[in-house]
């Protein structure tokens, strides 16, 4: 009897499983609320918007909000299409380069057998202590110097090298990917960027997924401060930005922008979020 009480299993009574689940859910509800209000207040006339205090839901729902977008992006001298190519192009290029070096990165890491390896990665790991706004100053000092600044090297350049994405790449190639794999790919005459592309980013799969997920919403709102100057190469969310000052009269305006701001990045989440758990799991990221 004393044998069998050691494999005993313990587990939550249903009370308990509803309590743990409810308290999940409140707390996944609590999350998403901003954006629930967001999209509420978008649907919301003037006079709504003006009352005080404030209410969550909208009585009488209008379109007004989208319907002026129109006329207040048509004051502008750009044309909306071009902030909006802009946004696109720096946010595909920039996750698709970084996405490429974090994984030519993490793949030397990994399986490379040189010492002074281990000595580099460990300073990708400090990097990690490191915010991006304490490296603007010196960001804006090296473009000056390359003459990038008004260029969209000043939205791309920064975004390639990522200690983030080397550090959580790596981790994942560690678990995934065993060395015995490449030894074979190896005997059968496949080089290096044969395994790299025909083994290890398939493989890898999880790990670029979520990373395109994090480097799209970054570079997406990206606004550089003091090194675009030109109107050709801003961005949508700085016009937007321009829109949303106009005061509380524009707030539902603000408000409809945001949610359209919102739709690329959702869309990525929803084809890339099957993975993120996985990789989060796998590489140690919590």
């Amino acid at each position: 009897m004393a044998k069998k009480a050691q494999y005993r299993r313990y587990t939550r009574s249903t009370a308990g499983n509803i309590a743990y689940f409810s308290l999940l859910f409140l707390a996944g509800a609590f999350t998403i609320l901003p954006l629930i209000y967001c999209v509420i207040t978008s649907f919301k006339p003037l006079d709504e918007l003006l009352i005080f205090p404030p209410r969550f839901f909208v009585r009488r729902p209008t379109l007004s909000n989208y319907l002026e977008l129109p006329s207040l992006l048509g004051k502008i001298q750009v044309p909306v299409s071009r902030y909006f190519f802009n946004s696109i192009f720096i946010a595909i290029a920039g996750t698709g380069l970084h996405i490429i070096a974090a994984s030519l990165a993490a793949f030397a890491f990994s399986k490379s057998r040189m010492k002074s390896w281990s000595i580099l990665f460990l300073i990708i790991q400090i990097m990690l202590l490191y915010n991006s706004v304490t490296l603007s100053v010196p960001q804006y000092l090296i473009f000056t110097k390359l003459r990038m600044v008004d260029t969209y090297w000043v939205y791309i350049l920064p975004a390639i090298p990522s200690a983030v994405g080397c550090f959580l790449m790596k981790q994942f190639i560690d678990v995934s990917v065993p060395d015995a794999l490449l030894e074979a790919a190896r005997i059968d005459g496949a080089g290096v960027l044969r395994m790299y592309y025909k083994i290890v980013m398939p493989i890898l799969k999880p790990a670029w997924m979520t990373i395109m997920l994090l480097s799209f919403q970054t570079m997406w709102t990206v606004i550089p401060s003091g090194t675009i100057f030109s109107e050709q190469l801003k961005t949508l969310p700085q016009v937007m930005s321009s829109i949303s000052a106009g005061g509380i009269a524009r707030s539902g305006s603000a408000m409809a922008i945001t949610v359209i701001m919102m739709i690329p990045p959702i869309l990525v989440f929803m084809v890339t979020q099957s993975n993120v758990m996985e990789t989060m799991s796998t590489s140690g990221i919590k």
